[in-house]
């Protein structure tokens, strides 16, 4: 263990005690306090904050993308990778006052595989029952590390249910070459193997207290957090208007089609656009063509009034930011998960 040192949020007026062999966010995370993040390896620039007062801080490697060398020494940092040395006073760029003290507390456990199955050819939805602890709460729309078998590294993914008593966990996990942990999920995880888990992680939730339209939009493994809140609308009788935009390249990359019926059923007010950018001649396909960006682009015109939700990997996310707000929505009221990679070719939550 190392020196603990106090931390202070700004302008929130939460202060933490943070050992300095952690980093800021894991134990805020520890804490209960809910920190807006996304990787939580240095890439996504989620956590980014300001240094207001202290300047005895280390950081783990991170992506200068992400906090490039001129914003280190004006005094920002990434929460995740940083580790305090003295007592600091931190300024948050990007949080939310409803959700910030509404963390749950991060929770170790071993789950037992109970399917592992292809949705698309290059897809797996994963499930899992969780055998230790008794519980692990999450928020729909958050997500699991895994830690890798036989390896030091984790991997996080987003759960695609809601929350429900027998401790069930599905996941939509996209499939890399060689891949550190989906490489197994494609070759050797099976039905009866155990896997050791820590959660929850992410602040992709939905935000409760506003009753504005909904718009949310996804390619890729990013199905999976979308799929878990539109799950929940369903379960809880949440009646606003969504549209679900989603992109893939061929007809053979979409999958869950009738869940997504069945939803369209329980959610009147649902709209599912998908969208194919490279569809083949041989699909068959009526649907939008193109760009999930540039098809929303097309029939929105004004989202000033909505709220919306992207998750997807970071070229779609920082394109879909841009469009969202070209078309009236301000950003504050986007929120969004980037699927970033490590420095394996492994999807991260």
């Amino acid at each position: 263990m190392g020196d603990k040192h106090h931390v202070r949020f700004e302008p929130v007026g939460i202060e933490i005690e943070v050992d300095s062999d952690q980093t800021i966010l894991r134990a805020a995370a520890e804490q209960g306090v809910q920190l807006m993040h996304g990787c939580k390896e240095g890439q996504c620039a989620s956590c980014k904050s300001f240094v207001l007062d202290g300047e005895d801080i280390e950081l783990d490697s991170y992506s200068t993308f992400a906090l490039p060398d001129f914003e280190r020494e004006e005094g920002q940092t990434l929460l995740c990778r940083a580790h305090p040395y003295e007592d600091l006073v931190i300024e948050l760029l990007n949080y939310d006052e409803e959700m910030i003290q509404s963390g749950l507390p991060l929770r170790q456990g071993v789950v037992e595989v109970i399917a592992n199955e292809p949705v698309t050819h290059d897809m797996r939805h994963l499930t899992v029952r969780l055998v230790e602890p008794e519980e692990i709460k999450y928020f729909p729309g958050q997500y699991l590390d895994f830690q890798v078998p036989g390896h030091h590294a984790s991997r996080s993914f987003s759960m695609a249910n809601i929350p429900n008593r027998e401790g069930i966990f599905e996941f939509v996990i996209k499939v890399y070459a060689g891949g550190l942990f989906s490489g197994l999920l494609a070759d050797s995880i099976a039905p009866g193997d155990r896997l050791q888990v820590e959660g929850p992680f992410g602040a992709f939730r939905l935000r409760e207290s506003s009753l504005a339209d909904l718009l949310f939009l996804g390619g890729g493994a990013g199905l999976a957090p979308l799929l878990a809140l539109l799950r929940s609308m369903a379960d809880r009788g949440i009646e606003r208007p969504v549209t679900f935009y989603y992109g893939a390249r061929t007809a053979r990359d979409l999958c869950f089609a009738d869940e997504l019926a069945k939803l369209a059923e329980l959610l009147p007010n649902l709209t599912y656009v998908p969208a194919l950018s490279e569809p083949g001649e041989d699909d068959g396909w009526t649907g939008e063509t193109g760009l999930i960006t540039d098809v929303v682009a097309r029939r929105e015109t004004d989202l000033s009034g909505m709220d919306a939700y992207v998750c997807g990997p970071p070229p779609m996310v920082e394109a879909a930011v841009a469009t969202l707000s070209r078309l009236g929505r301000s950003e504050d009221r986007i929120f969004y998960d980037k699927f970033t990679t490590t420095g394996e070719p492994e999807g991260e939550d």
